[in-house]
């Protein structure tokens, strides 16, 4: 027994041919049309859409969608490379990217036929985009605290309240909302809550502020307000006041989106970091002489492989379905992004005043790896559930 798993078979990483390949069709896509217009992106605060239409075509918001729904197909595995690669670019693309995901998973694991077949087509062919609205003033990552209320009126339900930090939300064609529609049992807070799939042009629903957030210049969130939003019984995912299920079970599969995030800005900023000490020269030796120089990059390497593995590893038992992934995927997402953001630090400690000049790319990539550590559950959060998982995986009990 390796505690908590069972065998140290649980630990093997299912890596392909196929995936290698894939691997570097988004590299040269990445590097060719998205790196050379990062700064456009910054400054613009926009993904241009010649690139968005480009990718698309290549079939990017396809991956880890089935094939009979017009996606490309893959799982966590694909979707995680397709993510680290973009993110290593330009971080906020990923996140463009990966709220596709958030509003499709949800779908695909508790939505109805009908449900698939009408939203999951146009995301994955590049059609239409989606986002999913969940987090509200009163808080994110404490899901059964949902406030929002949707109210049954005959054969549809109307939806009222507010949510904050919506990634994607002012291109969204689609919106996956989460709303209360019974109160919390007793003992049971996260009891009562729907998930609804809310079209953007249904009366009611508008997109409020943008939130200018400390990174991912390109993909910075929004308000959505729901005032007396009419939506279809049809549009419930799930079941009825079991939707904290819903969204639980999706955050953790998508955690594993922000692991690979983390890893793309982590494998950047380590390739910038080197690249400057081969090439600087102080007090007449290169940088990558001096000892406390190699001692960063050592520390830098190992962080960002071990962040790589974890998260390659949380993809692979996802994709074969096993219940011990979502101990992984906190795992993966808690320590990737963390290293993201200590590499990102120490490459702009090694570039000196060149890696907090905006206009060298470095600085940047410090500002967006602070942002993964907060979304889809902060890294406290992802504390609790390999603490709660742990526990509930070895002895069966819960806490």
């Amino acid at each position: 027994m390796v505690f908590p798993f069972s065998s140290v078979e649980d630990f093997k990483i299912n890596i392909t041919e196929e995936h290698e390949l894939f691997r570097k069709s988004v590299r040269e896509f990445v590097e060719s049309k998205v790196m050379p217009r990062w700064q456009e992106i910054e400054q613009s605060n926009r993904i241009p859409e010649d690139i968005l239409k480009e990718a698309a075509e290549l079939g990017f918001f396809g991956v880890g969608i089935p094939e009979e729904y017009d996606g490309q197909g893959g799982g966590q595995l694909l979707t995680a490379i397709l993510t680290e690669e973009v993110a290593r670019a330009v971080p906020s693309m990923a996140v463009t990217i990966g709220v596709n995901h958030l509003f499709a998973i949800p779908i695909l694991l508790y939505g109805s036929e009908d449900l698939k077949k009408r939203y999951l087509p146009p995301i994955a062919r590049g059609e239409a985009r989606g986002a999913h609205a969940n987090t509200e003033p009163s808080g994110g990552s404490d899901v059964a605290g949902i406030q929002s209320v949707a109210r049954r009126v005959n054969n549809h339900y109307v939806l009222n309240g507010r949510k904050v930090f919506i990634s994607g939300a002012a291109d969204a064609d689609y919106f996956v909302v989460s709303a209360r529609t019974s109160p919390p049992k007793e003992g049971k807070r996260w009891w009562g809550i729907t998930v609804f799939v809310v079209e953007k042009d249904t009366p009611g629903l508008k997109i409020g502020q943008q939130f200018r957030v400390i990174g991912m210049r390109g993909e910075q969130p929004y308000e959505v307000i729901l005032d007396d939003v009419k939506v279809p019984e049809e549009n419930i995912v799930g079941p009825i006041d079991e939707g904290f299920k819903v969204i639980v079970s999706t955050y953790d599969h998508t955690r594993i989106g922000i692991a690979a995030q983390a890893v793309g800005i982590a494998q950047a900023t380590f390739e910038k970091a080197l690249n400057y000490a081969l090439q600087r020269e102080l007090f007449g030796q290169r940088l990558i002489e001096f000892e406390m120089i190699i001692d960063k990059l050592a520390n830098m390497y190992m962080k960002l492989e071990a962040a790589r593995l974890l998260t390659y590893w949380a993809a692979s038992l996802a994709d074969e379905g096993r219940r011990e992934f979502i101990v992984a995927a906190s795992l993966a997402k808690a320590f990737a992004t963390e290293a993201a953001e200590w590499i990102a630090r120490q490459s702009i400690q090694i570039h000196g005043g060149y890696g907090v000049d905006v206009e060298t790319g470095v600085e940047r990539y410090l500002r967006d790896a602070i942002i993964t550590t907060i979304y889809e559950g902060t890294n406290e959060i992802q504390r609790l559930t390999i603490v709660r998982q742990l526990v509930r995986q070895a002895f069966g009990l819960k806490i």
